[in-house]
């Protein structure tokens, strides 16, 4: 029994102070995941170091805990005891969690939205040892391949340790990455100086590729630096994405809540619009089509079918009206929008399904199945993305949204698409969870004034 309390009753939280710690404690235990990031490198740590992260986890609740009560001066009536068996408890308790936890993920299969697609720059003498020590680590990472550094000019084998050579020089590695799905790049080029390496690392990261560095050859110029042990490798890491994994899990938290929501309103909506769209113009009521997303990866959109059955081939005829600078389509009077008439000036049902957005809604399947999120950048075509220069990759950087700084900052008046560009960057530089709340009122806005919605 503890001083001050019966040993007759079992449920401890009828006690104030009971409960007044247990509230600190589940505080205490939220700031630091917010603040400190703990779990950031968790698969990649061994036994000790995750023992040496949780002791440190809970020594600073236990210390904020011991402040607080110091503060208020409960340090007579505080069950010390309760303290240190928590401490004791809690450490044991996350150890097993976690290393079970780790062995399912590790044993489990990795879904394509969760594997890495790496791309690995270093020597012919290097890079067995280097794509070896990845596939050590097939869990999450997918060396998609590699690219050869050398000065000799001599012929290479088409593949290394099962991994395919895509490129014997760096202008070629650039052209794959451009044109392929690829999240992240190691470099590994023994005795480079500084400023090759820095040339090379910025190159990707102007795609929106996070760039690993073995620190051997430490560069200037990488933003958002952080310092992490990646395979056998210590490396410095750099990337346009400041998205920490707390903040990814909130935001696809809020992406599934909202997709359970936004689907349920979608056949609402598909029950009272079917018959219209059928009338207007007989045909599916669905239209998909592929969309390249996250880093390059290719996935389908939905929406109700707002233009005419043939649109995609009357794109063709109409690209001499199209008022877009760079790789994107828009007109001011789309003829292909159902009911728009022959010169596109009428406003019939495509015309305000579009100005309400309704169309977009079946778009909430793809932010469930998580090919999309709510807030993002708007997903090119195919044939727009087939045009990218390497710069423009690096709007893919984010996952693509349902709406975007683009959507609400006027988008019928924009038509420079390096400024569309530029938009969706500095979205991904500065994103917080506050930024994507900012740009969802603003979209409700938008939508209501039926502002550069068509």
């Amino acid at each position: 029994a503890i001083k001050g309390y019966s040993s007759d009753s079992w449920f401890a939280y009828q006690y104030s102070s009971f409960r007044t710690l247990g509230i600190l404690l589940a505080v205490f235990h939220l700031c630091i995941i917010f603040f400190i990031n703990p779990y950031s490198g968790i698969i990649r740590r061994g036994h000790y170091r995750e023992f040496r992260s949780i002791f440190q986890h809970n020594i600073i609740i236990l210390g904020g805990v011991f402040a607080y009560l110091v503060f208020m001066q409960y340090t007579t009536k505080a069950p010390r005891m309760i303290l240190v068996l928590f401490l004791t408890y809690d450490i044991l308790l996350m150890q097993v969690v976690r290393t079970v936890r780790k062995s399912m993920i590790v044993s489990s299969k990795v879904g394509d939205m969760d594997m890495h697609h790496i791309l690995i720059v270093s020597t012919y003498e290097e890079a067995p040892t280097v794509i070896s020590n990845f596939k050590k680590i097939t869990y999450n990472y997918n060396v998609v391949g590699v690219c050869i550094i050398s000065e000799e000019d001599r012929q290479y084998p088409k593949e290394i340790e099962d991994a395919l050579v895509v490129a014997t020089d760096i202008e070629s590695a650039y052209d794959f990455a451009v044109r392929n799905v690829v999240d992240e790049v190691f470099i590994y080029i023994p005795n480079a100086n500084n400023k090759t390496t820095g040339t090379i690392a910025n190159r990707f990261l102007e795609m929106g590729i996070t760039v690993h560095i073995n620190l051997d050859m430490l560069t200037t110029g990488l933003p958002n630096l952080d310092v992490d042990r990646m395979c056998d490798y210590l490396v410095m890491t750099g990337s346009v994405n400041v998205m920490s994994p707390v903040g990814a899990a909130i935001k696809r938290l809020f992406d599934i809540v909202s997709g359970v929501i936004g689907c349920l309103v979608t056949i609402v909506l598909a029950m009272l619009l079917t018959p219209m769209i059928m009338i207007a113009d007989p045909g599916p009521v669905f239209f998909s089509q592929d969309r390249v997303g996250k880093n390059g990866r290719i996935f389908k959109i939905y929406k109700f079918r707002s233009m005419y059955v043939d649109a995609e081939q009357r794109k063709k005829e109409l690209m001499n009206q199209n008022k877009m600078e760079g790789h994107m389509f828009k007109m001011d009077t789309d003829p292909r929008i159902i009911g728009s008439g022959p010169d596109g000036t009428r406003k019939g049902l495509g015309h305000w399904m579009r100005a309400l957005s309704l169309d977009e809604f079946p778009n909430f399947y793809s932010i469930l199945k998580g090919d999309m999120s709510v807030v993002g950048t708007r997903p090119p075509t195919v044939d727009e993305y087939n045009h990218y220069n390497y710069h423009h990759k690096s709007r893919l950087a984010a996952k693509p949204g349902l709406t975007g700084m683009w959507q609400v900052s006027g988008r019928s008046d924009i038509t420079d698409f390096e400024e569309i560009v530029e938009m969706d960057n500095e979205y991904i530089r500065n994103w917080s969870f506050g930024l994507d709340v900012k740009i969802i009122l603003k979209t409700v806005l938008v939508v209501l004034k039926r502002k550069g919605s068509v």
